[in-house]
């Protein structure tokens, strides 16, 4: 079994985009979430996203986790060729994968831990005390580093946990 922390984001309807990814990563493993936060986009103009990390304690390699998120995204209606700034339906992002360190696709701990605060505040929540593989300093640490911008927003939601099984 593998601790691995997975960042979502959508900006098209949001609620239902987390709420499947809820669904579907129960499907994988066993699941803790953190709170959702709104978040301007960031590089492009649009709606604003919803973001928030998933703690997935699973069985699958990583290359195999990261199959089965592109599948995920895929059928809840990502395009195939999406690029990095634009709209998104759902994006799944594999941020750490147990001690593992990958300079390859997918590559983990994933730089985004150390760039964006919609990133390190849902894993700031979910394991402070984790210290980064290759890095050495703890989630924490690496939140306090960050020079804080005020860019999200607290969301309430609630996660249906009925027909994840």
């Amino acid at each position: 079994m593998t601790l691995a922390y997975i960042g979502v984001g959508s900006n098209l309807e949001r609620e239902k985009h987390i709420q499947a990814a809820y669904q579907e990563l129960h499907k994988i493993g066993s699941v803790r979430a953190s709170c959702v936060y709104e978040c301007q986009p960031i590089g492009f103009d649009s709606h604003a996203f919803y973001n928030m990390v998933f703690e997935l304690v699973t069985e699958l390699s990583l290359v195999e986790l990261q199959r089965r998120l592109k599948e995920i995204e895929l059928r809840w209606g990502r395009a195939a060729n999406a690029q990095k700034f634009q709209d998104r339906t759902l994006d799944l992002d594999i941020l750490l994968f147990g001690d593992a360190v990958s300079s390859s696709d997918p590559i983990v701990p994933r730089h985004d831990i150390f760039t964006y605060e919609f990133v390190a505040k849902p894993l700031l929540e979910l394991c402070p005390d984790y210290i980064i593989p290759s890095d050495g300093r703890s989630i924490r640490q690496v939140w306090q580093s960050l020079e804080s911008k005020g860019t999200l927003t607290l969301v309430a939601f609630t996660f249906n946990t009925k027909n994840h099984d």
